[in-house]
């Protein structure tokens, strides 16, 4: 069977060449003018030509793929009428595009001057270092200057962040900050037919539509470009329509995709009636699928040959050909020139687009994982006035020793006061203040605006987050439990944490997500209330994860980690040990040794990512820990002083990335190293602690060992803490170690 992409180009230029492409226009169910609907010819002309521009920017990849000089084929032939999505919109409206938009792109870029798409796009295809985009890290649909953020997968895992930055436009209105977009801008994202079953698409629009049911706005255009197929599995005759026609709160429109004139009549009315309404809608586009999923998909392997030529003869381009002929705009003979022209241009351009400079070296490719630094005026703390009159009804916890729970709420508070742009987001987190009271009064004193009641759905609050980070906001997130993020990691591996890579640090989505998590909490929910494994952020790359162990240093960390996002723009998790949100005591009842005075952000000292909280001066062991595990080591500390052993004791505070150096220096100058990790032995991070001490230290290693929990869930009531490590635990595993290495120095000795 001859090679789809060979005969998709024949079939435009003999059918357009011998007129018989006007045949298809019986075919269509209406004949719209463009004047009438508000195109002028040169704009229909030019919809068209970015419609050929992205079928001709297909055809290229495919050559250049067979020349070893693109790496790329997932082309966008059989939805060129995303172009007349573009024309109806306007350059501000943000664009979430999935990887059958290049019409779309095309088109965007032809409205904004000095835009240069062709060659833009090629570099993107040869995977250029100079690619304008993503720097040669990825073929992406991107630019800064057409607000398109770049989306890497596109398979629906991009919707719940659109929910969340159309959500953040009448958002930063009601709150007076500065924004990326206007007040009047909508948010459009397009997806799939076969993408709208994935349970990030599902969600998203759920979220969409119990906002919109519940009167909140929310300026949001769903595009579902539908050609009935994904990959190789049809999707149900009617499911799109049976499916999202009738959901609440969410208005749903109808064009076919084939007609340019068609696609752009509704796609307007579909905006017009989202921008009045300040609601969302489905636009349901019909489209065909043309050349397969990639240049490497045979159709003919799961296609009758019937099917895939009634598809080929609904090509748009012929349909928008038939209908400049039909208006008088252009001859055949135009058109094919225009055709051979493009083609040509584009040719030429790809030879030169492949040969332009590659990524060479690892550090070049990793150096947009960490963003650039942002451009922010300094912050005035609050004076004792402002403070007075924002804690007055905290009066009984200010001047006294309070538990972690009530100096976060604290730090939140000052933070929100200080900071107009932050918002928190999450269930539960309004009225009830959350399911531990951490986020308590702080709605009283935002409002509903920046204090932000969710749906139960972690995919959802933290595409929310995402989303609003894309426009001036900076949400603080809460997700109630680890066990709970597990739902939703991809909307942090996979959207948040990848957008400045991908972006080359052109777009950056920075927040703060809090989770309250790990184990310890006796007699309660099992192991999806206690998990105590956080390995899956420490493999995200550029992610900070911050964990507390104690009040004190929560306050100036929340502090640090707010920092980092608003002026380094960087995705931080701080993981609160739930464990130890109301502990005050740590030797006996009444000591208030873990309870702490809660200090402004005027009078504190800082606490700088990566440093380590240190306690003690004993050169006999040092204890390497964080969170649950340094409460515990500070108990067991106690126990081995009366045994004649002087400990000193690391709190880790950040564990992702970790301070090697610190780390290290600290170890070497005790005798002996136990490292005490609550997390499970397999995936933890006691692995990375060890492997660092052996790399950096080498023969002057200590002698070392880690006690960490059971590669075991957590289960319920007395025997909750069975798998993990507790205070007599870590005096057992430290005696061990001690009492080891001093025989082995006498042994040593003996035998000398």
């Amino acid at each position: 069977m001859e090679d789809r992409a060979i005969a998709i180009d024949k079939q435009f230029l003999e059918r357009v060449g011998d007129g018989s492409v006007l045949d298809i226009l019986n075919d269509i169910s209406e004949g719209w003018d463009h004047r009438s609907l508000g195109l002028s010819d040169a704009d229909f002309v030019g919809i068209f030509e970015s419609q050929l521009k992205s079928r001709l920017l297909d055809l290229e990849s495919r050559r250049m793929r067979a020349r070893n000089q693109g790496f790329y084929t997932i082309g966008s032939s059989g939805h060129e009428g995303n172009a007349a999505v573009a024309a109806a919109l306007r350059p501000t409206d943000m664009a979430f595009l999935h990887y059958r938009s290049g019409a779309f792109m095309v088109e965007r870029g032809r409205q904004v001057p000095g835009e240069t798409q062709l060659w833009d796009m090629l570099l993107s295809f040869a995977a250029s270092s100079e690619d304008p985009i993503s720097g040669g890290r990825h073929k992406v649909l991107g630019s800064k200057t057409l607000l398109i953020p770049p989306q890497t997968s596109t398979i629906a895992s991009h919707l719940p962040k659109a929910v969340g930055a159309a959500l953040s436009i009448p958002l930063t209105s009601r709150l007076g900050v500065e924004a990326v977009m206007p007040h009047d801008a909508l948010v459009m994202c397009n997806f799939g037919d076969a993408s709208a079953n994935h349970a990030s698409a599902q969600t998203a629009i759920n979220a969409a539509g119990w906002a919109a049911y519940q009167g909140v706005p929310l300026p949001l255009m769903f595009v579902c470009e539908d050609n009935g197929i994904g990959i190789s599995t049809s999707t149900p005759k009617g499911w799109i329509r049976a499916n999202f026609e009738h959901r609440p709160g969410i208005q749903y429109f109808y064009c076919d995709g084939r007609d340019l004139l068609d696609t752009f009549k509704v796609t307007r009315e579909a905006a017009d009636w989202c921008r009045r309404h300040r609601k969302p809608v489905f636009l349901h586009v019909r489209t065909v699928r043309l050349m397969g999923h990639a240049g490497s998909d045979a159709e003919i392997a799961y296609l009758p040959k019937e099917r895939i030529f009634a598809t080929e003869a609904q090509d748009p381009l012929l349909v928008s050909a038939a209908q400049l002929i039909d208006a008088g705009l252009m001859t055949p003979a135009a058109i094919v020139d225009l055709y051979q022209e493009l083609k040509a241009r584009i040719g030429a351009i790809a030879l030169v687009a492949a040969g332009r400079p590659k990524l060479t070296t690892a550090k070049d490719a990793m150096a947009s994982i960490v963003p650039p630094k942002a451009d922010v005026a300094p912050i005035t703390p609050l004076d004792d006035a402002q403070l007075g009159e924002l804690f007055k009804a905290d009066r009984q916890s200010i001047g006294k020793p309070v538990h972690m729970g009530k100096l976060i709420n604290l730090a939140l508070t000052e933070l929100m006061a200080s900071r107009d742009n932050i918002v928190i987001c999450g269930e539960d987190v309004g009225k009830k203040g959350g399911v531990y009271g951490v986020t308590s009064r702080l709605v009283d004193r935002f409002g509903p605006n920046r204090v932000i009641n969710t749906l139960l759905d972690e995919t959802s609050i933290l595409g929310m987050a995402t989303g609003m980070a894309h426009n001036g906001l900076l949400p603080i997130p809460e997700i109630q439990f680890l066990a709970y993020v597990h739902n939703a990691e991809d909307q942090i591996r996979g959207e948040a944490a990848t957008l400045s890579f991908f972006s080359n640090g052109q777009f950056t989505n920075p927040m703060v997500i809090r989770i309250a998590g790990l184990a310890y909490q006796k007699g309660f929910g099992g192991h999806f209330h206690n998990d105590n494994s956080f390995t899956l952020f420490r493999d995200i790359p550029g992610l900070i994860l911050a964990c507390p162990s104690n009040g004190k240093d929560a306050v100036e960390m929340l502090r640090e980690c707010v920092r980092l996002a608003r002026e380094e723009q960087r995705v931080v998790v701080f993981l609160e040990p739930i464990a130890l949100y109301m502990t005050r005591d740590l030797h006996e009842a009444g000591d208030s040794l873990w309870a702490a005075d809660y200090v402004p952000e005027r009078e504190a000292t800082p606490i700088a990512l990566g440093e380590p909280g240190i306690h003690g001066k004993g050169k006999d062991l040092c204890i390497i820990t964080y969170g649950n595990g340094y409460f515990l080591s500070r108990q067991a500390e106690k126990q081995l002083r009366e045994q004649g052993i002087d400990c000193t004791i690391m709190d880790l505070r950040f564990l992702v990335p970790l301070n090697e150096q610190a780390i290290a220096e600290q170890a070497s100058q005790c005798r002996h190293v136990l490292i005490v990790d609550e997390c499970r032995r397999s995936g933890s991070v006691s692995e990375a602690i060890v492997t660092a001490l052996h790399e950096r230290l080498g023969a002057a290693c200590p002698p070392l060992a880690r006690l960490n929990a059971e590669d075991c869930f957590i289960p319920l009531a007395d025997a909750a803490t069975l798998p993990l490590p507790s205070r007599d635990s870590i005096v057992a595993a430290a005696l061990a170690l001690v009492q080891k290495g001093t025989a082995d120095i006498i042994n040593m000795e003996a035998r000398a």
